[in-house]
């Protein structure tokens, strides 16, 4: 699929008549990797959902490769190449690997999910298996499997590595630059800052659903984001 630019422009969204985010603007280039930082109900998984069409905004939009697609559902939207992996394992546990697998795709397996395969040598070994029997590092490589489908283009990712041993953690950012690497682009909400400004081009920043930004992570430390932007006292802590 050809690379697309991601915008995110003036949006607002919420649940029911509470506002979550506000007015906000993100731009993801081709073959970038933006990342999403900001505290605990700051309004980043919000800002997912909507971007993956699970939450219709109050106002804005989003566009892809300049066409606006705020008005289409998650399903259209993963056509178009957007893939949005939440928050958690996001397999079903009482599928096999294969089919879990097998429900994202139209065509042979080795086919579409081959460099998943090559990133995630293990996961190919067990397709056979029930999701719910592997390891939640495992769990997390098949939901991340999807991203290196060749149909997306803009991969959407929300805390994936939430849960996790650090050596699985390892594994999931080389997958990440794997992904960098194939020409896909990446917006990434994650918990750990030094690993997200070790890999993003770019870096947001969001508290109280307003997003600020874009801010070259070369120029900013981790203890200074922390201190500066997210409000924790590094030297109490």
């Amino acid at each position: 699929m050809t690379t697309q630019t991601l915008e995110v422009v003036g949006l607002t969204a919420g649940y029911g008549t509470l506002t979550v985010l506000r007015d906000a603007n993100v731009t993801v280039e081709p073959g970038s990797v933006v990342a999403l930082l900001g505290p605990n109900g700051a309004g980043k998984t919000t800002l997912l959902r909507a971007i993956g069409g699970l939450l219709t905004p109050t106002s804005g939009s989003v566009r892809l490769g300049g066409t606006d697609i705020t008005g289409r559902g998650p399903t259209k939207r993963a056509a178009a190449g957007i893939c949005l992996i939440p928050e958690g394992r996001g397999v079903f546990p009482g599928l096999t690997v294969r089919e879990n697998l097998l429900l994202a795709v139209d065509g042979p397996l080795r086919d579409r999910y081959a460099l998943a395969f090559e990133t995630f040598p293990e996961i190919g070994k067990r397709l056979d298996a029930k999701a719910g029997s592997l390891s939640g590092g495992q769990q997390q490589m098949v939901a991340l499997a999807r991203a290196f489908l060749p149909d997306s283009s803009i991969v959407v990712l929300d805390e994936v590595s939430m849960g996790l041993a650090p050596l699985v953690i390892d594994q999931i950012f080389d997958a990440l630059e794997v992904l960098r690497e194939s020409g896909k682009s990446v917006l990434l909400v994650e918990q750990y800052v030094g690993r997200a400004l070790g890999c993003a081009d770019v870096v947001h920043l969001i508290d109280r659903g307003r997003v600020s930004g874009p801010i070259d992570p070369s120029a900013l430390g981790e203890d200074e984001l922390m201190s500066r932007y997210l409000g924790l006292d590094i030297a109490a802590g």
